[in-house]
């Protein structure tokens, strides 16, 4: 099944669900919000799914040769932090537009507040820490080539060669440094979307 046929098939879902939606047929008022909430809602829950997946299993369960896992991240990341830094801009404006700073709680403003953060470090690993991971991998993974390593799964080899070889070392103590601002930035992003669960749950009555 192609990616046009799966968006195709949950759009239908999605204009099934708002036929039978009450407010679907209510005043124009009513549906605005309602929208609103609506991309709010899968703004957030998409955010939220996609941190949560990429940053406790996707990258635990890819268990490949280092150097096809890097090429695989380098990837992968640039359109995971696109997508989550989109996802998180559209439910700034909802939530934003749903409550306006001088007329909200202090609760509603703290809200506003985890969401823009997430947002923002979003951004910082695409447009700063990211680039600058890629570029130091792919610099790395030529030293690696040339002493025959890196199509191995795990670092033993890589840590055997680095105590030889100074250039490999300052290298990892370069990537390791970026990587580690990155994940940090990433997990406090992950937080703020936490954050933002939690104050959704308790809006939910069941």
């Amino acid at each position: 099944m192609g990616w046009t046929t799966r968006f195709l098939a949950a759009v239908a879902f999605l204009a099934i669900g708002v036929v039978f939606s009450p407010e679907t047929f209510g005043s124009k008022a009513a549906k605005l919000t309602t929208f609103i909430k609506l991309a709010h809602l899968l703004c957030f829950s998409t955010a939220w799914g996609a941190a949560l997946w990429v940053t406790f299993i996707g990258g635990i369960i890819m268990n490949l040769p280092r150097h096809q896992f890097g090429n695989l991240q380098s990837k992968m990341f640039p359109a995971y932090f696109s997508m989550v830094g989109v996802c998180c801009a559209v439910s700034v404006a909802c939530f934003g537009y749903s409550h306006p700073w001088k007329s909200s709680s202090t609760a509603e403003k703290y809200q506003l507040g985890f969401l823009l953060s997430a947002f923002g470090f979003n951004l910082i690993n695409l447009f700063v820490f990211t680039p600058m991971t890629i570029e130091m991998m792919k610099q790395r993974h030529k030293v690696e080539r040339e002493s025959n390593i890196g199509e191995e799964v795990g670092w033993t080899k890589n840590q055997e060669v680095a105590k030889v070889n100074p250039k490999l070392a300052a290298m990892n103590k370069k990537f390791g440094m970026i990587h580690g601002l990155s994940s940090m930035a990433n997990i406090l992003s992950f937080g703020s979307l936490a954050m933002h669960s939690w104050y959704l749950a308790g809006k939910i009555d069941l």
